[in-house]
């Protein structure tokens, strides 16, 4: 897969804080520099506890027996965002959880250029009733996604990020040097080696039922 690009991602977690709460599901979709997508990924994770709001993100205890621990998937997380430009709806939420897991495994995270598609949603969607995902994907006539899986909030921002810098006024408010900018500031971000473990993190994710 060619290098660069963006990362757009979402969490689902045990609770509201990156530092008391853990990460139970992450969905990363890939998009190469034209915001086509290049890959999709996703799996539970057993977060060594509680699950959390199972009436929010529809995960019960069960469903994560056997999952692997975010350690064990570290590897190959890192291998789909370094290089890219960290994407999300609140993207600094889905970045402290994400910071927080790295952070506990010894592994800080690269300091890697963001875009929020919250903050993009309110400059080009100012007619929206919200500015949840839900409520920019319907202003923007994007249709129904699955809402409050990691993936299908990762699917429904990389929609509405394309939707956004797909505007003609975009081009006008300077999106695509700034775009070019991010890309380039990714691409030249260290990011530390980790080691595989034994198990192919690919083959020992667990995806929702």
């Amino acid at each position: 897969m060619p290098p660069g690009g963006f990362a757009v991602v979402d969490v689902e977690a045990t609770g509201r804080s990156p530092w008391r709460h853990r990460v139970v599901e992450v969905g990363v979709v890939l998009l190469d520099g034209a915001l086509g997508v290049q890959r999709e990924f996703s799996s539970l994770l057993d977060p060594g506890g509680p699950v959390g709001p199972t009436q929010v993100h529809r995960i019960a205890q069960a469903d994560v027996v056997g999952a692997p621990r975010f350690r064990a998937l570290a590897p190959l997380l890192r291998e789909l965002l370094a290089g890219r430009v960290l994407v999300g709806h609140h993207v600094s939420c889905d970045r402290a959880f994400l910071e927080r897991e790295f952070a506990r495994i010894g592994t800080p995270l690269s300091p890697v250029p963001q875009v929020c598609t919250m903050r993009l949603a309110r400059r080009h969607l100012p007619g929206a009733t919200g500015f949840g995902l839900a409520a920019c994907m319907a202003a923007a006539g994007l249709g129904g996604f699955a809402a409050h899986t990691a993936l299908g909030d990762a699917q429904a921002s990389a929609a509405l990020l394309r939707y956004c810098w797909g505007e003609p006024s975009s081009a006008a408010k300077g999106h695509p040097s700034t775009r070019g900018a991010a890309l380039r500031l990714a691409a030249d971000q260290h990011w530390a080696e980790l080691a595989r473990p034994r198990s192919d993190p690919q083959e020992c994710a667990r995806v929702r039922a």
